[in-house]
């Protein structure tokens, strides 16, 4: 009896050690494949920037030549929704804001410029010099643009460059080399952009317009002490295992609001994979938030993410938002939500937030149109009621909503009736000016099973 229990324990140590390595095997492979998943989704967002690029480049080569309004305004439409695309795509890149500022504001006014046009050719107008220089600029960018990514390309592809690495602690030299190598090629890109003369017109994205101070933040400076307490309240001090402050680069202080910036390493996360925030210079508050982990095992509906997501928000002290539009894309979903004031609808105060379907956690927060434009407002009463408002709009237009909302428009903000509704089973939104009658915008809405999207 005594000789068979001394074989019991070895035996039971040996199936321990055994059950061990298995599962640390399976962990390690885990961790692999979300290496390789995030790996493959960065490589695609890469692709698919430069893929956006190139058809800015072409398509401002074709309006340079054609002639018919008709014809420009197809191509500019098209240059709208490419540039507007590489901008999203570059903004889920693993890179830092100041990184890319001046190429996501050339991106920007290209879209915006784009819109622009598309405005003044609607009115009767033709392209005038000027404009035409613009565009020629703006091609010109574009080519260089698309030029700098296909060496930044090569250049990581000579070195062996992960991506994923920019997100994910590997050996300190690995990371280092990776992080130079992908870093001085976008301040390289970024300073190109920065060639870009000024665009001078009235669009919400002009220099003129880019180039003013928000008007939503507290006046008080913060120091990097006070950020960083800032930006564990507002994470969970209890969720997180680590932070470390990083510099955005040479050029922080150009972005719109510039921002201490942090990785933060969550208790609950894979030890290397960091979340990124960003906490206001001026008055201290979180303008941003990244957490780019995986996302498996969707179980939430769109309905159950927007309830987490506005919850979100007033437990951060964001009062009156409502949810406008949403998109689904990696397990995740994203919503715009607008302040609401005396039942007027605010959209230049928007703020971004992004939920994972897995779990329902915030994994990504955008601050920056809110802190720029949210201001004690004087709202004007309507000079025309909402009956005479609807006699502006097309007879046959079904409209399924009625309400008053703030616009932007240039360099102003416009109070209008927003008209929802449907044409040729299509939706649309329609906006009419509430003091003067006047159409200002109509958009399209788009409904697919990733959520609701406008153009």
């Amino acid at each position: 009896m005594r000789d068979s229990r001394r074989f019991i324990a070895p035996a039971l140590l040996g199936l321990l050690l055994v059950v061990a390595l298995v599962w640390g095997y399976n962990q390690y492979q885990v961790r692999k494949q979300h290496e390789i998943a995030l790996e493959n989704h960065y490589q695609r967002l890469f692709f698919d920037v430069k893929k956006h690029v190139e058809n800015v480049q072409v398509n401002l080569s074709k309006a340079l030549v054609a002639d018919s309004k008709e014809q420009n305004i197809v191509l500019f439409s098209q240059i709208m929704n490419e540039a507007f695309s590489a901008k999203d795509k570059l903004g889920q890149m693993p890179i830092t804001h100041a990184e890319s500022a001046k190429t996501e504001k050339f991106l920007t006014q290209a879209a915006d410029y784009s819109s622009y046009l598309i405005q003044r050719h609607l009115l009767g107008e033709g392209v005038t010099k000027e404009q035409r220089e613009a565009l020629n600029n703006l091609q010109t960018n574009s080519a260089a643009f698309n030029g700098e990514l296909s060496k930044i390309y090569d250049s990581l592809a000579e070195s062996n460059f992960a991506l994923g690495a920019m997100s994910s602690k590997q050996s300190k030299k690995v990371e280092q080399g990776n992080q130079k190598v992908f870093q001085t090629s976008l301040v390289t890109l970024d300073k190109q952009m920065a060639k870009t003369p000024e665009l001078i017109y009235d669009g919400p994205f002009s220099d003129q317009m880019l180039n003013r101070k928000p008007v939503g933040l507290p006046d008080n400076d913060v120091s990097m002490d006070e950020a960083r307490n800032t930006a564990l309240e507002f994470f969970g001090k209890d969720r997180v295992r680590d932070i470390q402050a990083f510099e955005e680069g040479e050029n922080m202080n150009e972005v719109k609001i510039p921002s201490y910036t942090f990785h933060l390493y969550p208790q609950n996360q894979q030890k290397d994979l960091a979340v990124y925030m960003g906490v206001s210079k001026k008055g201290g508050k979180v303008v941003w938030m990244v957490n780019p982990r995986p996302v498996s095992n969707i179980k939430l509906s769109i309905k159950n993410a927007e309830d987490k997501a506005l919850k979100y928000l007033k437990e951060k002290g964001f009062d009156n938002m409502e949810s406008n539009y949403s998109l689904k894309y990696d397990g995740t979903i994203l919503f715009n939500f607008a302040y609401k004031e005396k039942d007027v609808t605010i959209y230049p105060d928007l703020i971004k937030v992004k939920v994972a379907l897995d779990t329902g956690e915030i994994v990504g927060f955008d601050a920056s149109a809110y802190y720029m434009n949210h201001h004690e407002r004087n709202i004007e009463t309507p000079h025309i009621d909402e009956t005479e408002a609807r006699s502006k709009v097309k007879v046959d237009f079904n409209i399924d909503s009625a309400r008053l909302a703030i616009i932007p428009k240039g360099k102003n903000e416009i109070l209008c009736y927003e008209f929802k509704g449907k044409y040729n089973d299509s939706d649309f939104i329609i906006y009419i000016n509430a003091l003067d009658g006047r159409e200002e915008q109509i958009l399209q809405i788009i409904k697919d099973e990733n959520g609701t999207l406008t153009f």
